[in-house]
């Protein structure tokens, strides 16, 4: 079984050091192993998004 790692940040706001960290563990991880790491945009929380924080994802 292939490993699949996946970030979803909500783009609610600026992104801070944890969430970058946790991507950047989650890519790491997947590739060491040969996997497929996947970025999914949340939009499950519309009337909090902002522009800017979709544009940083």
């Amino acid at each position: 079984m292939s490993v699949r790692t996946r970030f979803a940040p909500s783009p609610t706001g600026r992104y801070t050091w944890g969430k970058v960290r946790a991507a950047a563990f989650n890519w790491l991880f997947s590739k060491s192993s040969g996997g497929v790491f996947i970025l999914r945009i949340e939009d499950t929380d519309i009337e909090r998004n902002v522009e800017e924080g979709e544009a940083q994802s």
